[in-house]
């Protein structure tokens, strides 16, 4: 592991001192997402990279092992003493620590709180428990006049089913802290309702209006409190039917028209929702519904790069490096702003049945009409284990000029591609 904080260079009798920044990278365990942050973070210039994590180094790539400069292993990451601790220690040791990071949600408040105390610049505890509790969010939206779902935090089934005699069913019944639709349910009954709230084994729980609509998401880089580019997306359908419907392959679609003045409302709407939580540096992921109406509703917003490949699909649609330009943001606080050349889209290649992948069937099929189309693609591997989320067992991205084409792509994979489990 590399241990030099500066590098000093003499020149014609004198010496000038070339300071490297010291950032640390927290996150639980190396997913693949996980690995691919910590090697594009190693890899940025003038920068030496710390790591906190629950797993050891042993478990990365070689070549990414060499680029780290510290590390510390510790057994709970989200446990805020015990990564204060590890960060103290590391910055003991390698000189002044200058960002303090992770991708993942639930870690961005133990991770205020590190900062607070060791004087890192970043998001404070208060913004971050703005985006991390879903419940102050929105009553923070409503006091700003923006469109949200009605909800209410309940601790016991009599003021749960107090909520549903005002509000009406269907209901939606998820954790405050929640993320990635885990642990939410859409209750059509008082059995049903009680039913979730067992799975919340006696937390708040968070209730809200089931919105009627269409749901999308609206990803925004931020600079000092300024959105500096943004993207929107549509999903086919619904995340949270995907889940309830494990036959369905899920989509999203990232339109090429995205500064179309029929998207002005939820623009509007999103940079003012940005502002009221406080916002600063970084890439956030707001989820929305337009309803059949036409009005539209915010469902809330996670302060972190997306998942499900959609950094891959905001760099495809404008050809750059979108998880590159989160580093450099967050670590430099600098933005180059890309041009938007196509509309993107990925299918989720979802199994079908219970078990291990047995078999992936119409690939050839796709092969030979969309080629021209596609930029990433994971297939299922033979033997691979069920995924437990809407993302299924792999995906394809395509990509085009035309916005219609992509959908009609999109459309064509999932009514020809199956994974069958076993």
């Amino acid at each position: 592991m590399r241990r030099i904080q500066h590098i000093c260079f003499s020149f014609i009798g004198s010496a000038f001192c070339f300071y490297m920044l010291f950032i640390v990278y927290v996150c639980p365990n190396y997913t693949a997402n996980a690995v691919r942050f910590i090697d594009m973070l190693s890899r940025l210039p003038e920068v030496q990279l710390g790591l906190i994590a629950q797993e050891p180094t042993s478990l990365l790539p070689a070549a990414v092992q060499s680029r780290i400069t510290g590390f510390r292993q510790i057994t709970d990451v989200f446990n805020a003493d015990q990564l204060i601790k590890a960060a103290r220690s590391l910055q003991a040791d390698h000189g002044k620590l200058h960002r303090l990071i992770a991708a993942v949600e639930p870690l961005q408040v133990p991770l205020a709180k590190a900062r607070m105390l060791l004087g890192v610049e970043g998001m404070d505890v208060e913004t971050a428990t703005n985006f991390r509790d879903k419940h102050r969010m929105k009553m923070l939206f409503r006091k700003a006049d923006l469109p949200c779902a009605r909800s209410q935090e309940v601790r016991g089934r009599e003021a749960a089913v107090a909520f549903a005699g005002d509000v009406g069913y269907p209901l939606v019944v998820k954790p405050p802290d929640g993320a990635g639709s885990l642990k939410t349910f859409k209750v059509q009954n008082q059995t049903e309702l009680e039913g979730a709230l067992a799975h919340m084994a006696g937390a708040p729980a968070l209730l809200e209006e089931f919105v009627i609509g269409t749901e999308h998401s609206f990803d925004t880089f931020s600079l000092n409190g300024k959105p500096v580019f943004h993207t929107l997306s549509h999903y086919f359908p619904n995340p949270l039917e995907v889940m309830r419907e494990p036959w369905i392959q899920w989509q999203v679609l990232i339109p090429r028209e995205v500064d179309d003045p029929k998207y002005d409302d939820i623009r509007e709407a999103a940079f003012q929702a940005l502002s009221t939580l406080g916002m600063g540096t970084g890439l956030s992921h707001l989820e929305w519904f337009r309803r059949p109406d036409g009005s539209i509703a915010i469902s809330e917003v996670a302060a972190r790069p997306p998942g499900a490949q959609f950094l891959t699909l905001i760099g495809r649609a404008c050809d750059f490096d979108a998880l590159e330009a989160w580093g450099r943001l967050m670590v430099f606080g600098t933005f180059e702003v890309p041009e938007r050349k196509y509309a993107v889209g990925a299918a989720y290649l979802r199994g079908q049945g219970k078990g291990k992948v047995k078999a992936v069937q119409g690939l050839d099929v796709v092969h030979a009409e969309l080629k021209d189309l596609i930029t990433d693609h994971k297939i299922p591997g033979i033997g691979q284990e069920a995924a437990p989320n809407y993302e299924g067992e792999g995906y394809i991205i395509i990509r085009h000029p035309e916005t219609e084409v992509v959908r009609r792509a999109l459309s064509r994979i999932v009514s020809v591609v199956r994974v069958e489990l076993g």
